[in-house]
C-alpha cells in the first residue's frame, strides 16, 4: 500500500511538470513571421547612366542623378512561395554636365521610368531572420531617358530591413538594358532606397515557432510514455538534477579561473612597473647636499613619465643619508633630499596627490658603513639616495 502511493506521488509530479513546461513552450507572437502580404514603398531612386551598366559605377560625381524629394514609388503582392510581383513608377532628373547616353549632358533632362518585376525571396534558401529580406529579381519596364523612349530588360538585387512586422525600409540596384540601341539609347543602373509599408499580412511560424510546435508535440507524448514507466520519471528526473549540479560547477569553475586570471593579471602588471621604477634606479646627493644633479633629473624625468603613462600609480618617495654626521643633522638632511626631490617631480606637472614622502636619515643604510665602520667614500655614496616605493595601483 505504501509502495502504492509513493509512485502516485512521483507520477502525479511529474505530470505537474511536464505540464508546466507545455506552459513555458506556448506559442507566442515572437514564434511568427510574415509570409504573404502587400508591400507600398515611397522613396528614393538615383541614376547612373555611364553608357555601360558596370563602367564607372561608382563615379557619383559625373554618372549619377539623384532629386532632393522622394521619387520612387512602388507596390508589390508577397506570396509564400517566395516570389513576388511588384511595379515601381520613378522620376529624376539628369544634371546637366552629367554623362548620358556616353555623351556629356547639356542641360537638365527628366527621367521617368515604369517598370514591373518578380522577385524571389532568398531567405526561402538561407532561412527565415524575421528582420532581414535579401531578394533578386528580373523583369521589364518602360524609360524616358535623355527623351528618348525605350523599353528595357531588368534584373534587380536588394533587400529590405524590417522594423516592425510592419513598417521596413529597402534598399535595391537594378541593372536595365534597353531592347534596342537605336538612336543612341544604352544601359544603365538604377538604384533605390526607401521606406516600406506592409500591409493585407499572411503570419505562419518562424522556425523557431515550428520547432517549439515538435518540441510540445514531443512533450505530449512523453507525457504518455510516463503514463507506462515510473522509473522513466525518475531517469529524467536525476538526470535533470545531475546537468544542473554540472552546470553550475561549470559555472563555479568558470568564475573562478576569471578571478584568478584577473589577479595574476593585476600581479604581472604590478611586477612589471615595479621592475620598471628599478630600472631607473635611484636619485642620489652629493656630501651634504640636498642638490638634485643633472643625473638625477634625468631618472626623476624618466620616473614622472612613468607616471603619466600610469594615472593610477601612486609612490612614495623615501630620502636616506649616510652615517656621518650626527642622527639629528641626517634626519633633517633627508628631510630636505625627500622634499627636493619631490619638488622636481611637481615642476614636471606630476600631481601632488600621488606623491608620499618620508624621510629615515641614516636609519636604512645599504651596507656596512655605520659610524663605527670606516668606509670609502664610494660605500658612502651609496646610502646617500632618494629611492621609490609603489603605494597604490
Amino acid at each position: 500500500m505504501k509502495t502504492a502511493k509513493i509512485f502516485s506521488f512521483l507520477f502525479l509530479f511529474m505530470v505537474s511538470s511536464i505540464t508546466f513546461a507545455q506552459d513555458e513552450l506556448q506559442i507566442t507572437a515572437k514564434d511568427s513571421i510574415v509570409q504573404s502580404s502587400w508591400i507600398f514603398g515611397v522613396g528614393f531612386n538615383a541614376v547612373d547612366d555611364s553608357g555601360n551598366v558596370f563602367d564607372g559605377i561608382f563615379n557619383v560625381g559625373e554618372e549619377w542623378n539623384i532629386v532632393p524629394f522622394p521619387s520612387r514609388v512602388s507596390i508589390g503582392r508577397y506570396f509564400k512561395s517566395g516570389l513576388g510581383l511588384e511595379a515601381i513608377g520613378t522620376y529624376n532628373e539628369y544634371k546637366e554636365g552629367n554623362i548620358i547616353d556616353g555623351e556629356i549632358n547639356l542641360e537638365d533632362i527628366s527621367y521617368f521610368g515604369f517598370d514591373g518585376r518578380v522577385t524571389y525571396d532568398i531567405n526561402k534558401i538561407i532561412g527565415e531572420t524575421g528582420w532581414f529580406d535579401p531578394y533578386v529579381g528580373i523583369g521589364a519596364g518602360y524609360t524616358d531617358a535623355n527623351n528618348k523612349g525605350r523599353g528595357t530588360y531588368n534584373a534587380v538585387v536588394g533587400f529590405r530591413t524590417w522594423f516592425s512586422d510592419r513598417w521596413g525600409l529597402d534598399f535595391n540596384s537594378t541593372g536595365k538594358w534597353a531592347m534596342s540601341q537605336g538612336e543612341g539609347a544604352t544601359n544603365h543602373i538604377q538604384h533605390a532606397a526607401g521606406v516600406v509599408y506592409q500591409f493585407g499580412i499572411e503570419k505562419g511560424l518562424s522556425k523557431r515557432g515550428e520547432e517549439k510546435l515538435e518540441l510540445l508535440a514531443a512533450i505530449e507524448k512523453e507525457k504518455q510514455r510516463q503514463t507506462d514507466s515510473i522509473n522513466e520519471v525518475n531517469r529524467l528526473r536525476d538526470e535533470a538534477l545531475l546537468a544542473e549540479r554540472l552546470k553550475k560547477q561549470k559555472e563555479e569553475d568558470a568564475l573562478a579561473a576569471a578571478e584568478k586570471a584577473k589577479v595574476d593579471a593585476i600581479n604581472k602588471r604590478k611586477a612589471e612597473i615595479k621592475s620598471k621604477i628599478e630600472n631607473l634606479g635611484n636619485v642620489y646627493f652629493g656630501l651634504n647636499s640636498s642638490v638634485v644633479n643633472t643625473s638625477s633629473k634625468k631618472v626623476l624625468d624618466s620616473l614622472a613619465q612613468v607616471l603619466e603613462e600610469i594615472p593610477t600609480l601612486t609612490l612614495k618617495i623615501t630620502s636616506h643619508t649616510d652615517s656621518r654626521g650626527t642622527s639629528k643633522y641626517n634626519d633633517w638632511l633627508s628631510q630636505r633630499r625627500v622634499d627636493k626631490t619631490k619638488a622636481y617631480l611637481l615642476t614636471k606637472g606630476i600631481s601632488e596627490d600621488k606623491l608620499t614622502t618620508e624621510a629615515y636619515g641614516e636609519t636604512m643604510l645599504l651596507n656596512e658603513c655605520d659610524d663605527s665602520t670606516f668606509c670609502p667614500e664610494e660605500k658612502h655614496a651609496i646610502n646617500r639616495r632618494s629611492e621609490f616605493v609603489i603605494v597604490e595601483f
